[in-house]
């Protein structure tokens, strides 16, 4: 099976926020010290979003349905955009970019069930709990702003009592992101 491609050249992808009760979240470290982020993966031809969770969840860290609790996902499928050099300009559409569906997992499992050699080919050779907020600064800059989309979004339902306020450093990011979305719409004064 091939990853799915819509029209306009956007793979559709899982990520998953795998939290654990004292509010730390899982976050792996890629294989060749290629830095740190969350699972995520492709979502392949004719797999709900909810096939391709379980699929990579498996795949990359060993974990099975047993191990954990989805408690929400985004709305909506959540675009980030390809810097030019990542761009896959042999697929069909070319793909430009990602557009994710996230889902917040509790981990109810035992750490030894955590295994990278489910495939030929591990995305992650190590791994750590870390703050909720940690994995915006640690993952590659152009996938930050989905991240923080995608934390802020599933914050209520990770800490329905008590959610993480978003950092002022992230804060000030969206504003900016905002700020410069809107004077892209705005019409030209030529």
């Amino acid at each position: 099976m091939t990853d799915t491609i819509d029209a306009d050249g956007f793979r559709a992808n899982v990520g998953i926020v795998l939290i654990r009760d004292d509010r730390q979240v899982f976050l792996g470290g890629r294989t060749g010290g290629r830095g740190w982020q969350f699972p995520q993966g492709g979502v392949r031809q004719g797999e709900a979003p909810e096939e391709a969770l379980y699929r990579e969840l498996q795949e990359e860290i060993g974990l099975e349905r047993g191990d954990v609790e989805v408690l929400a996902s985004t709305r909506n499928w959540l675009r980030y955009r390809l810097p030019k050099q990542y761009v896959r300009r042999n697929s069909h559409p070319p793909c430009i970019g990602q557009k994710q569906r996230w889902f917040l997992l509790r981990f109810t499992g035992s750490e030894d069930r955590f295994r990278f050699d489910s495939t030929g080919e591990p995305e992650f050779e190590s791994w750590r709990w870390v703050d909720y907020w940690t994995p915006v600064r640690e993952v590659i800059f152009f996938k930050r702003a989905v991240y923080v989309r995608a934390l802020d979004e599933l914050a209520n339902s990770a800490f329905p009592n008590d959610p993480p306020a978003l950092p002022e450093w992230a804060e000030q990011e969206k504003n900016l992101r905002n700020l410069a979305r809107r004077r892209a719409q705005e019409p030209s004064s030529q």
